[in-house]
């Protein structure tokens, strides 16, 4: 999935709210007003159950489709949390998520997937916030200066980023601010300035100013450790993630001697940890930002048979089947909604032997196999994988292969 950081004036985490009379039978109070969490109201298997059956009617006439892969702990797996600001009517500040529909905040002091240390660092800055004179910013009046607070935990590495989003790159105090706060948390690894000065939907801004530490984290997945920055593309929930590109390049059927293309390879995990299986590795990624991060990984992990670079990846393809290159495996992971035409035809003139396909969106990813099954590819079998669980969002990872 291509997580984005922005704010959804329906839907605080971008996920699709299920709307339902009378008050919520779930564990968490404001479900409803935040909308997060559509399966609230549901058990964790019987979810699951909803989620796979979904699946089978999207895609159940294509090829088979398998268990649905569960997470053994649904709970507090979100490794990246935001929180807005706000005044109560007695200028008491507020942190938490905006309701549905609206701009406006709902306290939340914990959340039932969201990281605990992440929501206990967000606490602690908002109560931070009125001895060290720091105003929170309105929409409605311009005036403020902090906007956001956005953590990023490394759940294997334990490293903690905290981005303060503000409008300015001044902020009162910042030495004696960090102090304060590594005093209540030393386990941060580093503090962040993002500035945001603009009018806009998106959380993060394009600048960012270390006040503490590198100005990143590293995390560890499949053996491989990553440089995670306040923009990285880096998926929330690494205890599914990690299950998913296992079975992906498992898929793949890597035998050491493959030459690779990570399409939308961001800040290249599937492709790094892909390379220990194959010959070669190639990563296509529109983002310049990712493709810096993307070759400081493999440099970081000492992975030399990997190359990144910018681009758009269709365009690519294209070039190479034109030059006559060979491309055995291709892995894709696209945004939400698949793949264009343009993206797939550029597979199909490029003609690798399997298309490795991980989806955030089944229905989108139905649209695109029947595409593929056209153009000469077959995939067995789908395994749909609950990447957020309480969501109404299902992973899917299939294999395609070349029959003509």
């Amino acid at each position: 999935m291509r997580d984005t950081e922005k704010k959804d004036k329906n839907n605080r985490r971008g996920f699709p709210s299920k709307k339902k009379s009378g008050k919520s039978s779930g564990a968490c109070p404001i479900a409803e007003q935040c909308g997060g969490c559509a399966y609230q109201h549901l058990s964790y298997e019987e979810q699951c159950a909803c989620k796979e059956q979904q699946v089978k009617q999207l895609i159940g006439d294509i090829c088979k489709v398998e268990p649905m892969m569960r997470m053994e702990h649904p709970y507090h797996y979100r490794n990246k949390v935001s929180a807005a600001f706000a005044h109560k009517r007695d200028n008491t500040i507020i942190s938490g998520v905006y309701a549905q529909g609206t701009h406006k905040v709902i306290p939340v002091d914990e959340c039932l997937i969201e990281d605990r240390k992440a929501d206990q660092i967000i606490c602690d800055i908002r109560g931070l916030l009125k001895s060290f004179k720091i105003k929170i910013y309105s929409e409605d009046s311009g005036y403020g200066l902090l906007r956001h607070v956005l953590i990023r935990r490394g759940f294997a590495s334990g490293q903690i980023l905290v981005v303060l989003v503000t409008v300015s790159p001044i902020f009162p105090s910042k030495n004696n601010f960090v102090k304060a706060l590594r005093k209540l948390h030393p386990e941060i690894t580093s503090i962040v300035l993002n500035v945001n000065d603009k009018d806009t939907s998106m959380v993060l801004g394009t600048r960012n100013i270390p006040i503490y530490g590198k100005g990143f984290i590293e995390d560890t997945l499949c053996g491989c450790v990553f440089r995670i920055s306040p923009t990285s593309f880096y998926q929330i929930n690494p205890v599914q993630t990690e299950r998913i590109y296992q079975k992906a390049i498992e898929l793949a059927g890597l035998t050491g001697e493959e030459r690779v293309l990570d399409a939308y390879c961001g800040i290249g995990t599937i492709g790094l940890i892909a390379s220990k299986k194959a010959k070669e590795v190639l990563g296509v990624e529109l983002n310049p930002d990712a493709v810096r991060d993307a070759r400081a990984n493999a440099k970081r992990n000492n992975i030399t048979n990997t190359t990144f670079f910018q681009g758009d990846a269709g365009e690519v393809m294209v070039q190479m089947a034109e030059q006559q290159e060979s491309i055995d495996v291709v892995f894709m992971d696209p945004p939400r909604a698949g793949s264009d035409e343009a993206f797939l035809s550029s597979i199909v003139k490029l003609q690798p032997k399997k298309v490795v396909y991980i989806s955030c969106n089944p229905q989108t990813l139905a649209r695109d196999l029947e595409y593929l099954k056209k153009q000469g590819y077959r995939a067995k079998s789908v395994i749909p994988a609950d990447m957020f669980p309480w969501s109404a969002h299902t992973e899917v990872i299939c294999s395609l292969s070349r029959t003509k």
